[in-house]
């Protein structure tokens, strides 16, 4: 019982303060932003699930009546072999820190939900106040090259074109059972057609991918936790390889070089193409979208891909190592 959780401490804080740098430096995450997601996902799963399992260890190490009822169905053996005895003082004391994390990570995630969600209706409202009916000629739904569905081709609700009067360019997708796709006055001046069909693409990408929840659970880890490195470094990269995974979905359907033009056109420090980026980020994306990088051969991104998923699976088979140690 002891070994493991050492063990997974040691896991936990090797992927918490070492992992993170050296992942921020790969240079094939620009050309894979999808596959570099999903490694940053897979490392902060393999640090949490360390922790759980770490603390469920502990719980029945410490509280008697948690290890009567987590060893209930296991063979007497697997049982005897979790029994440590009397617990030592430092594992009563991380079982408790450790508890204490997990309930401030709920409450952070919590606490982001709900303001999230308190924004979200705050823009609808405003924009209850604000929105005018359509000016002649103007559609009343999407684009007709992305009204057939999502970027996998998956089909979409109706989704109407809501304009708002404003000379600010800005264009920004309001999620919900009904997608609408928001558009200032300003910015159907400057944007072709085409541009603003892949601005429409490019949230759509957000909205099939789910970034927003992952954005929400990457700020509550760094809000919760400032000073773990792996979650500051989450957060940072969570923001910047959503936005080019969502220009790689509008450069696909639309072309690079409008997804680019139209990127250009809404340079702003809000709305569809620019939430959340820094003017460094701008100008990469752009560069980016001018010169696009290859891609990664096939046996690479799977072979990246399938180390990233055993990841988490590490803290796990640490736990369950003494009862495997017995039945084998």
């Amino acid at each position: 019982m002891a070994v493991s959780l050492v063990v997974m401490a040691a896991v936990a804080l090797t992927a918490a303060l070492a992992l993170p740098r050296r992942l921020t430096r790969v240079t094939w995450a620009e050309q894979e932003p999808v596959l570099a997601l999903w490694v940053w996902q897979c490392l902060v799963a393999t640090v949490l699930l360390s922790c759980l399992s770490a603390l469920l260890l502990g719980s029945t190490a410490v509280f008697q009546s948690v290890r009567a009822y987590a060893f209930a169905p296991a063979p007497p053996r697997v049982t005897a072999a979790y029994a440590p005895g009397a617990a030592p003082a430092w594992v009563t004391v991380l079982t408790l820190l450790l508890a204490c994390g997990a309930a401030w990570s709920g409450a952070m995630l919590l606490r982001e939900i709900i303001d999230a969600r308190r924004r979200r209706d705050l823009r609808r409202e405003d924009l209850r106040e604000r929105a005018p009916d359509l000016p002649d000629g103007l559609p009343d739904g999407l684009p007709d090259g992305l009204s057939a569905g999502m970027p996998d081709g998956q089909p979409v609700a109706h989704s109407p074109l809501l304009v708002l009067e404003d000379e600010y360019p800005d264009a920004w997708l309001m999620r919900g059972a009904a997608p609408r796709l928001v558009v200032t006055t300003g910015a159907l001046r400057r944007l072709t057609d085409p541009q603003l069909d892949a601005v429409l693409a490019h949230e759509l990408g957000h909205a099939h991918a789910r970034h927003d929840w992952l954005l929400q659970l990457s700020t509550a880890l760094a809000t919760g936790f400032p000073r773990v490195p792996l979650f500051a470094h989450f957060r940072d990269q969570t923001y910047r390889l959503v936005e080019l995974a969502a220009d790689d979905t509008a450069s696909r359907r639309c072309g690079h070089l409008t997804t680019a033009l139209a990127l250009i056109e809404l340079n702003q420090h809000r709305g569809v193409l620019s939430c959340s980026s820094t003017r460094r980020l701008f100008g990469d994306r752009v560069q980016r979208l001018l010169e696009p990088p290859p891609r990664l051969d096939r046996t690479r991104r799977t072979a990246t891909s399938l180390a990233a998923a055993l990841a988490p699976l590490v803290p796990l088979l640490i736990a369950f190592t003494p009862a495997l140690t017995v039945l084998g």
